[in-house]
């Protein structure tokens, strides 16, 4: 057979985010938990996350899950989160995407009215509450990990915007949360390119001045995305998750909503109980409910829930030809944004 390497992929979208699943294909991985394996992806693998998210085969928007079998008895499956600069510990929307597959495509055995499928991810397991009817999985409502606050009110200068305001929290992996109105941008379509520039140059110099490491799993460290936030209006807000190097989430961010909430409650702006709805760039929606408080080692932290819905479009089969002279795939600036050239 000519071919080098070939992949089988169920096309999925969250709220307009998509979430590709690898569902055979991708080499076995070494390690005894979904985290040890993100690390020897992350450190010897590099080659299939180029090929499924940089050019030709892959693209600037969205994601690539790779399904595993589960580590730990408890779990239906396993699964983490490839993206152009590597491999992620959890995301809402692709776990999402994970758990509407699994269910369409029989993988998991669907229970109508609601099918409880648990996750196993880097971070801990995660239950999903899937609203099934007629064979579809109507949506899905996630027990999201603990999410903690790390930092409020920090402050950083920049030289385009001077200071700037921002949070640091963990609800799946760590964020930066900035109020946009310092930026003088508002979440909405057309300012999309504007927002992904700010969020990866915000990005990189928050980095620079705070290092974040999870208590309970030291290698789930750094701030991974600059979630951008509008206030709150009536129980609804409007938040905007940058990726690097340059582009912004579809969805209304599971995670990054997480983070929101914690921060949120720390404040004393909401409570356990609470129901909220995030809005999107483009206007989809999650809905969130914190429904305890707990703690992460020491610190203070909320359970929160996330509900949303996700869409099988399509199934893919990617081939590598051993020709092909992109083999490890490519990044150009007129999408990828001006970080594009530090792909690695």
């Amino acid at each position: 057979m000519r071919w080098q390497k070939m992949l089988h992929l169920i096309d999925v979208h969250c709220e307009g985010e998509v979430g590709k699943i690898v569902t055979s294909g991708f080499p076995k991985i070494p390690g005894n938990t979904v985290l040890d394996k993100i690390n020897w992806v992350n450190t010897h693998e590099n080659s299939l996350r180029k090929l499924l998210t940089l050019e030709p085969r892959g693209a600037l928007a969205g994601s690539v899950n790779v399904l595993l079998e589960p580590t730990c008895a408890q779990a239906d499956a396993a699964f983490f989160v490839l993206q152009a600069d590597r491999a992620h510990a959890m995301s809402g929307s692709n776990a999402i995407c994970v758990v509407t597959a699994l269910l369409e495509t029989g993988k998991v055995e669907m229970i109508e009215p609601e099918t409880i499928v648990t996750l196993d991810t880097a971070v801990g397991l995660v239950k999903a509450k899937a609203r099934c009817k007629n064979g579809v999985c109507e949506s899905v409502t996630l027990e999201m990990t603990p999410a903690y606050v790390e930092v409020l009110d920090g402050y950083v200068n920049t030289q385009q915007w001077g200071d700037i305001k921002y949070d640091i929290g963990f609800g799946g992996v760590f964020y930066a949360i900035v109020d946009i109105d310092q930026l003088g941008l508002s979440i909405k379509p057309a300012d999309a390119r504007d927002l992904a520039a700010a969020g990866a140059e915000l990005a990189g110099i928050i980095r620079e001045t705070v290092s974040v490491v999870h208590p309970e799993y030291p290698d789930v460290k750094d701030i991974a995305y600059v979630m951008f936030r509008e206030g709150m209006t009536d129980g609804t807000f409007k938040t905007c998750t940058t990726l690097w190097p340059g582009r912004v989430d579809r969805s209304p961010c599971g995670t990054g909503s997480n983070v929101n909430l914690a921060t949120l409650h720390a404040r004393g702006l909401i409570n356990v109980g609470d129901e909220l709805t995030s809005k999107s760039i483009i206007g989809s929606e999650f809905k969130l409910s914190v429904f305890a408080q707990t703690t992460v080692a020491d610190k203070p932290a909320i359970q929160a829930s996330v509900t949303g819905r996700a869409w099988i479009y399509g199934t893919q089969q990617i081939r590598l030809d051993p020709s092909d002279p992109f083999p490890e795939g490519f990044v150009l600036t007129d999408t990828w944004g001006p970080l594009a050239g530090e792909v690695q």
